[in-house]
């Protein structure tokens, strides 16, 4: 099967020229665009649940939240996690899509995804050194941690069903993270 890569110029471009409509639910991944998941009821509750829980450190300038947004991970992989926690900028990234290097969290919420989001997105996130990575694990209602960026790869993993998160000093009850 022949196969033609992106990247993420041609990406956009075809966005801005309306050859991807604008509520497409569609991500660059490895050079190709490859069709999102559905959203069901209990993906949206968590992706709230989360942006509610993590709302305090926007509201102290010390992280953005990105709800469901693009990623620049390389010039051939743009996904769009459910949730990203950048670096704070005054500005909110009005000039440019938010890249690897500004990114502290990624969240992806798995419902129906969690083989995809483990064996495809991680490895890209690790490739790019992404810090922190959770994966919320709806059909078994825990959360994978990985931290320490390692190659494709993190030196860190864990999958917790109780117990707390932490990022940039806020404490994170894994039960409320849980719809």
């Amino acid at each position: 099967m022949l196969r033609y890569r992106f990247t993420s110029e041609d990406f956009h471009r075809m966005a801005e020229a309306g050859i991807l409509p604008e509520d497409a639910r569609v991500e660059l991944v490895e050079g190709e665009i490859v069709t999102m998941s559905p959203v069901g009821k209990r993906h949206m509750a968590a992706v709230k649940r989360l942006m509610d829980l993590l709302f305090p450190l926007q509201q102290a300038r010390k992280a953005l939240l990105q709800v469901q947004d693009p990623l620049r991970l390389s010039p051939e992989s743009e996904p769009q996690p459910d949730l990203t926690l950048l670096s704070y900028r005054e500005n909110f990234y009005r000039d440019k899509v938010p890249e690897a290097e500004d990114a502290l969290l990624v969240i992806e919420v798995a419902d129906t995804s969690l083989d995809y989001d483990l064996t495809v997105k991680l490895p890209l996130y690790a490739k790019a050194g992404i810090p922190e990575v959770w994966v919320v694990d709806l059909v078994r209602d825990r959360v994978h941690v990985f931290r320490k960026p390692q190659g494709e790869g993190y030196g860190e993993a864990q999958a917790l069903e109780e117990g707390e998160l932490s990022v940039l000093g806020l404490k994170v009850p894994v039960k409320e993270v849980l719809p």
